[in-house]
């Protein structure tokens, strides 16, 4: 089905997103989870970039501190963020589905390994937007296929937020839609319950605004997606 223009946002525009990945969730892991390459790649040059060992090493007590926003079932990305056996990760999504899913991906029930993640993993269901966290809180902070789903307005006020939530010397690491797009809906998508939203600044008023949240561009690329459409991937520092 093609998409509709959306210049004024749906008014139930987060329960939709919520239901929609709700009910698709076992369908879109199935059809995302292969193609995770480039969200692998992108978290791979923000992790080169950030050098976890070393600022695990000098953060005191603190230890490293992990974010991610659309944390899906948890797989692969929060699982690489877990890899790290000093950090403490915050994964939040908009899918009740999604979380629990996520639960039982990463922490395996009755062995040491799972009881040390579930003591490092903390499971957010909600909207990113309202997310509340004290400013210098992470090393880290990914956001993938995820704030493409909020309205350009919400996308720039949350990347203020982000900039504030790291740390020094911490690193974002997100992609975008490459074009400009007021807003976006496909009635079905991937599902037949798979109502979506987008919306985008493009690429230039994209990195504009993390620029102008006081955050420094390190990566910029623009790649095709699986999807045929094109990303802007970011990876910024604080």
């Amino acid at each position: 089905m093609a998409d509709t223009q959306a210049p004024v946002v749906p008014a139930d525009l987060k329960a939709r997103l919520k239901a929609s990945y709700d009910a698709m969730a076992p369908t879109y892991n199935e059809w995302t989870i292969p193609h995770s390459q480039q969200r692998m790649e992108y978290l791979g040059k923000a992790l080169d970039h950030l050098n976890p060992e070393a600022r695990a090493s000098s953060s005191g007590s603190d230890g490293l501190a992990f974010l991610e926003l659309g944390c899906g079932c948890g797989l692969p990305v929060t699982k690489k963020l877990l890899s790290y056996r000093a950090a403490r990760v915050v994964a939040n999504d908009l899918s009740d589905t999604q979380v629990s899913l996520a639960r039982e991906n990463l922490i395996r029930a009755g062995d040491e390994e799972g009881e040390d993640v579930a003591r490092r993993l903390e499971l957010i269901q909600g909207d990113m937007t309202t997310l509340e966290f004290p400013d210098d809180s992470f090393d880290l902070v990914v956001g993938f296929y995820s704030l493409i789903h909020l309205p350009r307005a919400e996308q720039t006020a949350l990347l203020a937020r982000v900039a504030r939530w790291l740390r020094p010397g911490g690193h974002f690491v997100a992609n975008f839609a490459k074009e400009e797009l007021e807003g976006v809906v496909m009635e079905k998508w991937l599902d037949e319950k798979g109502w979506m939203y987008w919306s985008a600044w493009g690429e230039e008023k994209t990195l504009e605004t993390i620029r102008a949240a006081g955050l420094e561009i390190v990566v910029a690329d623009v790649v095709e997606d699986v999807v045929d459409a094109s990303f802007l991937w970011v990876v910024a520092r604080r």
